[in-house]
């Protein structure tokens, strides 16, 4: 079929390739012209394990383009998936700006009748608008209908959890538009999931913010074993056996971070507000992750007396290992902790953070190739991301390296017994 996919971020590049992927004739549009040139280069404009690699595959097999030319690539499509941002208002809504622009171009563009489908994140409604904003402005005597098809992806494995999803949920008002999107998805072959959009719209809040909800937990759980004596690593292993918990999710660490819970948590809450209800458990899970995020830094000026003048080894800047993504990055929020503090000797490590980073902090931070130069000399060490690289870094390397072998882990990566028997001083969560 004849897809178009509006957007090339994590939830549209990575749909429009993979639908590329299983056969389809894809279409990507973007506004940036140098981010379609890229792509049309081979070069993807984000991170993502196996991405770029089916990106130029797909494209040089005539199967996947990328155009500025939204007017050219939504009047003869079959269907036209939005995929754009919905970022976080300072209020917790959502800004859907960015699908109201798209609505519009495809409402003046389209010559045939076909199937709108909305992949990015949004409140529970928002589809019933869309349809009749576009219905509103159309342009030609056409039939547009709208259906909700929301992504569950895991920056770092995106590409694997479309080809390979658990589920597809679809949302639909008509057997049309229902017809549709399971031919489009039938070449994966995966279990389909068929509901009114409304639901599909609530599935998508209601998984992600249980997610957050069992990671705040897990946190609150680690933090009060800190003061009883237990190990929350224990305490994890003992719940996964049971099948009503399950094994996902308990790893206790300094917080969540990354495109989708931070923002799904405070639309989901501003949605209740709005409709005179309060989630408190989702409030909750808010809070926690709020407190949990800086807990490091919080350990780390009970024992230190300054951090001016001191090397300080930043291992890991991205907010989860796999992706470039910084998006609500437990390192920001320290980082920044550190620099009003006087830190004036930062030294930070991420095999694929970096460039991102630079634009945060371009000149306050000096950035290292190896995890080694940044810990060389170093007062202090703070692992903010589960990077292989850092994983695999070797106790003794810590003793050895640091000036002072103090070690700040907010990943739980080293055995405990093995620290301490190689000399160093070493804080993690929960434990």
């Amino acid at each position: 079929m004849k897809l178009t996919v509006a957007g090339t971020g994590y939830v549209g590049l990575v749909a429009g390739v993979c639908f590329a992927e299983k056969g389809h004739k894809v279409v990507c549009v973007d506004v940036d012209e140098k981010k379609v040139e890229m792509m049309r280069n081979g070069i993807s404009p984000i991170y993502e394990t196996d991405l770029e690699e089916l990106m130029k595959r797909n494209y040089k097999a005539g199967r996947l383009d990328f155009t500025t030319d939204y007017e050219k690539a939504y009047k003869g499509a079959d269907a036209i998936f939005i995929g754009v941002g919905t970022p976080e208002m300072p209020d917790g809504s959502a800004n859907l700006e960015y699908i109201a622009t798209v609505s519009r171009q495809i409402a003046e563009s389209v010559e045939h009748d076909c199937l709108v489908v909305v992949k990015s994140t949004v409140p529970v409604g928002t589809n019933d608008k869309v349809e009749q904003f576009i219905k509103d402005s159309l342009v030609k005597n056409v039939k547009v209908e709208v259906a909700s098809n929301p992504e569950f992806l895991a920056q770092g494995q995106a590409v694997k959890d479309t080809l390979e999803a658990k589920r597809i949920v679809i949302g639909t008002e008509s057997k049309y538009a229902e017809d549709m999107l399971k031919k489009i998805y039938k070449p994966f072959n995966l279990p389909i999931v068929s509901v009114s959009r409304r639901s599909a719209e609530m599935i998508k809040y209601a998984s992600n913010d249980f997610l957050a909800l069992k990671i705040s937990y897990m946190n609150d759980i680690a933090n009060l074993c800190e003061l009883v004596g237990a190990n929350i690593e224990d305490v994890a292993e003992g719940m996964s056996y049971d099948p009503r918990i399950g094994a996902s999710f308990l790893h206790a660490g300094i917080g969540y971070g990354g495109s989708c819970f931070p923002k799904d948590t405070k639309a989901l809450k501003y949605l209740a507000k709005q409709n005179g209800y309060r989630l408190k458990t989702v409030e909750a899970a808010v809070d926690v992750n709020a407190e949990q995020k800086v807990r490091l830094i919080k350990k780390a000026k009970e024992r230190m007396i300054t951090f001016r003048n001191l090397k300080i080894a930043i291992l890991g800047l991205t907010f989860k290992a796999g992706t470039d993504d910084l998006r609500e990055a437990p390192s920001l929020n320290n980082i920044s902790e550190l620099l009003k503090m006087g830190a004036n000797k930062i030294y930070a490590y991420d095999p694929i953070g970096i460039d991102n980073y630079k634009k945060v902090y371009p000149n306050e931070i000096t950035y290292v190739t190896t995890p080694e130069k940044a810990l060389l000399d170093a007062n202090i060490c703070f692992i903010f991301t589960e990077w292989k690289e850092i994983k695999e870094i070797k106790p003794e390397t810590f003793k050895k390296l640091m000036k002072t072998p103090l070690v700040y882990d907010g990943r739980n990566l080293y055995n405990l017994i093995e620290m301490k028997e190689k000399g160093i001083e070493y804080y993690s969560i929960g434990r």
